[in-house]
């Protein structure tokens, strides 16, 4: 009999001058960047959230703290395949993943699909198992001012 849980994942950062913007593991051009003590890779965190979530351990956050120095600049991607071997450590397996982002601009329907290819590779998946969607928040709220992004995610495991 298999087992299916389901995780939730919601991160939000900042949007800055001088920094790279990372979603999915893949640099997307625009004049400003996310902030945070790892590249800020918000999508990625969500995923990692959800994936967390839904096998029962403790945020990101706990994880990989943000006063860790050996955190300081990392790629979300190597934390990714951390989250898949804890998964790996408890014998779950992923369903599917469903993601969507929240930003004003920059329009990101370009980038979605190495998105996709980047998480599915670090995760062992097929990319048809991991759905990212961009949407904007129509102007309302820190995203709809430019001032950030945020993303939402849900994780389906089963043992």
């Amino acid at each position: 009999m298999s087992v299916f849980r389901v995780g939730n994942g919601y991160d939000v950062h900042r949007l800055i001058d001088a920094r790279k913007l990372i979603l999915g593991g893949v640099e997307i051009p625009y004049e400003k960047g996310l902030l945070g003590h790892s590249d800020a890779d918000v999508l990625v965190h969500s995923v990692m959230d959800a994936l967390l979530g839904a096998c029962g351990e403790s945020d990101i956050g706990i994880h990989f703290p943000d006063h860790d120095i050996s955190y300081k600049g990392i790629s979300s991607l190597v934390l990714l395949k951390k989250v898949k071997d804890i998964l790996d450590s408890k014998e779950y397996h992923i369903s599917n993943i469903d993601s969507t982002i929240i930003a004003e601009k920059p329009k990101l329907s370009p980038y979605i699909d190495e998105m996709k290819g980047n998480i599915a590779a670090v995760l062992q998946l097929d990319k048809d198992c991991i759905g990212i969607k961009a949407t904007t928040s129509e102007s309302l709220g820190f995203a709809g001012r430019g001032e950030g992004i945020a993303v939402h995610s849900v994780a389906c495991i089963f043992k």
